[in-house]
């Protein structure tokens, strides 16, 4: 899943440790006392930084939050000037609130369970829009190596794991019409994912 995969990226990229810890959903993982005292909503991603803000223990749930909070707590990934500090949070926000949930319920329609439905509307809709967010990274990638110019900041960790499964593994490459951008995104996406940081994840 791309929020859990993102979560791991970060640590790598800062140089933090970090342990991994299968939620199994099959088995009900997500609804042990353990795994609710992180997150009481039941979904992944969550983590206890043991070191948190004050040296006190602190419960993290949903990756955008946690990324922001890593990234503040070391100073790395996300620039210091309010100028760029607030733009690269809007970004990470804009994954969370446009392409997280855009591109998942593409993945629905597309390839799992909602593939069956007769109604091909609700495809439609989540093609349409997941589409869309593809030519404003587009357009807004335009002549930047990252997306905050020449620096690599969470905003990038945020976002490569959801355009990967839209193209491979949602099998929705040419729903969204994928190849026919200006290359900007790929021209984006292929060196985050090969960043070591990325790899290693």
């Amino acid at each position: 899943m791309p929020s859990g995969v993102k979560v791991s990226i970060i640590p790598e990229e800062i140089g933090l440790p970090y342990e991994v810890h299968l939620v199994d959903f099959n088995k009900g993982d997500q609804h042990t006392p353990e795994f609710l005292s992180l997150n009481p909503n039941d979904r992944i991603p969550a983590i206890p930084d043991l070191n948190g803000r004050d040296d006190e223990p602190l419960p993290l749930l949903a990756s955008g939050g946690i990324l922001q909070h890593l990234a503040e707590k070391t100073g790395k990934l996300l620039p210091n000037s309010a100028a760029r500090h607030y733009p690269t949070i809007q970004l990470v926000n804009f994954q969370m609130r446009g392409i997280g949930p855009m591109f998942s319920q593409l993945a629905f329609f597309n390839k799992f369970a909602g593939r069956t439905y007769e109604d091909k509307r609700p495809l439609q809709r989540h093609v349409n829009e997941s589409r869309r967010l593809l030519g404003v990274r587009e357009t807004h990638l335009a002549g930047r190596r990252w997306i905050m110019d020449d620096e690599y900041t969470v905003a990038d960790t945020s976002m490569p794991g959801w355009v990967r499964n839209l193209t491979g593994f949602y099998e929705a490459r040419e729903l969204v019409e994928y190849d026919s951008l200006q290359e900007e995104v790929p021209a984006w996406l292929d060196p985050g994912l090969a960043r070591p940081a990325v790899q290693r994840h």
